[in-house]
């Protein structure tokens, strides 16, 4: 067990952060298909390690950008090496959970709904967190996902987010007179359903009014990736810019289930993630939103230690996970690199269970009940945010 793992009190008294623009956020930035993070986070001086992938391990000589503990980041992640240098990156290497998934669809299901392998639910561990008690989560736009649907993590019970990938357009399509007609004039109906409904639309509409109005404020001339990902953190980065009262930001780059060819697509995933999250957090430096955010990296799952014929990787378990912000309590790599003496049937055993990140992330950035939206059963990470 990480050393730095311990649990704390689960009682009551969390602090009640302030609402508005100063309020602590949460960005997550979801890798899906299964990044290879044994090519991102590199144990590179590690023989296992080469031995497993002859062909597809990366050598020291291609350019591989040190960190501490033997390991060093893939040489086209430049942007985050030099987040890592100013003390704004943090790595979990093996992050998991027991019995591990290898389904793109289940793994993705569980990771968002902050499930065991062994429940199947049907909300995700953000949209639980809107609907809990928090005081700053009244709004559908209090956490927005910058893309056309909206994922499990942000579906609560009774609250959900709101998908968007550009206010603009969104503003646009919530214009439409008869939608805009029945959001305005049509009263309760006594109903639950049917109430419901025309609260949603009303919420989405005043919502949609809100994010076109906020997106005026400020727009970036930041440097972003020319990619859709690129796009969507620059989007993200003028909504907190403008002052949009969003506790959580979500998005996602995809492209990562590499069974061939890895090599090739992680360089230009790679290049397309770190200089991307390199000019968002430069952005937010610059108007004193960086110490009050916290961005978590994620993939669904890890890949099989040893390499394809095809020159890629197959679906496997455990994976690193970063966390970014001006303000981590714990920076650099916080435990040890994959054991790839001790591997569970060509696997990656996992040291860290992904619930206690969420946890410590609910409990001690956002100031949430990490227990009532997450259940037991695993340690808190204390001290990281």
């Amino acid at each position: 067990m990480p050393k730095f793992l311990h649990a704390l009190d689960r009682g009551p008294g969390l602090a009640q952060l302030s609402e508005g623009p100063g309020a602590r956020r949460l960005i997550v930035v979801q890798l899906s298909g299964g990044n290879d993070g044994l090519n991102m986070v590199i144990p590179f001086k590690n023989d296992l390690y080469y031995r497993a992938r002859p062909t597809l391990g990366i050598k020291e000589t291609a350019g591989i950008l040190g960190l501490e503990k033997d390991l060093g980041l893939h040489p086209a992640l430049k942007g985050l090496k030099g987040l890592y240098d100013q003390g704004h990156l943090a790595v979990l290497n093996s992050v998991g959970y027991p019995n591990p998934d290898r389904s793109h669809f289940r793994a993705m299901d569980i990771w968002q709904s902050g499930s065991s392998a062994e429940q199947v639910v049907s909300t995700g561990w953000l949209g639980r967190y809107l609907d809990s008690n928090c005081p700053d989560c009244q709004h559908p736009y209090n956490a927005l996902e910058i893309d056309d649907t909206l994922s499990l993590a942000l579906k609560g019970s009774t609250r959900k987010g709101l998908a968007l990938k550009n206010p603009g357009k969104f503003h646009q399509l919530n214009q439409n007179r008869l939608l805009a007609k029945v959001s305005q004039e049509v009263g309760p109906t006594h109903h639950s359903q049917v109430d419901y409904l025309y609260k949603t639309l009303a919420e989405t509409a005043s919502s949609a009014d809100y994010l076109y109005e906020k997106s005026k404020i400020y727009k970036s001339t930041a440097a972003y990736p020319n990619s859709d990902f690129g796009k969507n953190l620059k989007t993200t980065t003028e909504l907190i810019n403008s002052g949009v009262e969003s506790r959580v930001y979500y998005l996602a780059l995809s492209g990562f289930d590499t069974h061939v060819r890895q090599q090739e697509q992680q360089q230009r995933l790679f290049t397309d993630l770190g200089d991307g999250l390199a000019a968002l957090a430069d952005d937010l430096r610059q108007h004193n939103q960086w110490n009050n955010t916290v961005v978590l990296v994620f993939s669904e799952f890890g890949r099989r230690v040893g390499q394809n014929a095809s020159n890629g990787t197959d679906h496997g378990t455990a994976n690193n996970v970063l966390l970014l912000g001006g303000a981590l309590r714990k920076k650099g790599v916080l435990n040890d690199a994959p054991d790839l003496a001790n591997l569970d049937q060509g696997d990656l055993r996992h040291q860290v269970d992904f619930r206690s990140l969420y946890a410590a992330l609910l409990h001690d950035w956002l100031g949430a009940d990490d227990t009532a939206i997450l259940g037991t059963g695993f340690e808190r990470l204390s001290g990281l945010v």
